[in-house]
Order: C-alpha cells, then structure tokens, then sequence
C-alpha cells in the first residue's frame, strides 16, 4: 500500500508500557479534504492522527503508529480513558452532519479497507476495540456516522460483527440493554447516549435511542461473537 508522508507536528510520546489495542475511525468532518489536511498539521490546531484517507482513496500518513497522535479526546471505551495513548487514529475525509454529510465513496472504502488490514496485520488490535469516535465518546461526537459502511468492512475482518447475519428475534433481553451496553464498553451513566451511538454504528436504518428488542438481538450477537 502507497502512503504520502505528510508529516504532523502535533504528537507526543506514548505512555510506558502503553499496549497499541484500539483502532479508532472518524470522519474529518470539514468542508474539504485539504481543509482537514492542514488542520490536523496545524500546531496551532492540537489536533492529528495516524492517518487521513482521502475520498478519492489516497492515504496520508501523518503521525508514527508508534507515537501518541491527538485525535481522540475526552471518551471512554471498555474501561479506558485515555485512549489516545493506546489507539492508532483513522481520519476518513468527509464534510459529515455539519457540512452535508454523504455515502463513503467505494475507492475510500476499499482504501479505509486496505489500511486496516495493514495495521491488523502488525497489530494485536481485538475486534470489539475497532470503534468509531462516537463510540467511546457518544455525547460529543457523532462521527464517522450512519452511512459508513461497518458491515462491508466486518466481511473483511475488521471489527465485531454478530455471529449470524440474522440474530435470532428475543436472543437478548431488553431490561438488560444498558448494562450490555456497558459489557461491550460503552462508558456508564450516558445510557441514551450509548444507544445512540450503538444504532449508528450496528444498526443504521433506526437512531431512535429507544431501548427495543432489535437492539437487544444484535447485542447478544456481538457479545456472543466477541466471546464465542
């Protein structure tokens, strides 16, 4: 895979010890590519990543794997809360809510793809700690959003994704939601939140927040799939 070195000046050491476990996917959120692109190199910004994949499927690459970049910020995510100091940052160019947000070109997706797979290959990152922002962060950030293409990239390995493409209807039980919400790493006490963030990333067609029994049955699948 060909990377455009476009080196960042806002990083930092990791912590000692500090594991690389988690990989985080976002969307630029900015008008344009090249708008993200200079922010995230910006000193003044405090903001970067590992990587930026542009819309028409170039990958930049920003910050060393190996050193702490700033894209993630306040969150939490099964436990930890720190996880700049233990993730490698995807940022996936599109304008997102804010600036008419749109369907992750192909050419992208196959690039996101194909970076992930590189990193999973050198990298001990289980697939229920592959989030997106608005996982470990679900009451600042929506991103990378309802339109991108999650189920496309568990056929690729990358990410949990429920044992079966159907889970069985009252496979789980609705009263138990929010603590399996938790199970799964949501943070605690933002519990409309976690539901939220949880429809964008597996179940796209309904972002209602409501607690139901098709939310139910898709997380006992990934609970069932991350423990099978």
């Amino acid at each position: 895979m060909h990377l455009i070195n476009h080196p960042s000046p806002n990083f930092g050491p990791r912590p000692d010890g500090a594991e690389i476990d988690i990989l985080v996917l976002h969307y630029t959120g900015m008008r344009t590519g090249q708008a993200a692109l200079d922010r995230l190199c910006d000193p003044q910004s405090m903001v970067s990543c590992h990587y930026l994949v542009e819309e028409d499927g170039r990958v930049f690459k920003l910050v060393d794997e190996d050193m702490r970049a700033w894209h993630a910020g306040r969150g939490i995510w099964q436990g930890c809360e720190d996880v700049n100091s233990r993730s490698i940052g995807i940022e996936i160019v599109n304008p997102g809510h804010e600036f008419g947000y749109r369907p992750f070109p192909d050419i992208q997706t196959s690039a996101v793809i194909n970076l992930c797979r590189d990193i999973l290959s050198r990298r001990a990152i289980p697939s229920d700690r592959i989030i997106a922002h608005s996982d470990m962060a679900p009451d600042r950030k929506e991103d990378p959003g309802e339109l991108f293409p999650w189920a496309q990239l568990a056929q690729h390995g990358i990410g949990l994704w429920p044992a079966r493409q159907d889970t069985p209807h009252g496979a789980g039980n609705i009263a138990d939601i929010d603590a399996m919400l938790i199970r799964l790493g949501y943070g605690p006490a933002q519990s409309d939140k976690n539901r939220v963030a949880f429809q964008r990333h597996w179940r796209p067609s309904n972002i209602d927040g409501k607690a139901d029994q098709a939310c139910a049955d898709i997380l006992a699948g990934l609970l069932a799939a991350r423990d099978q």
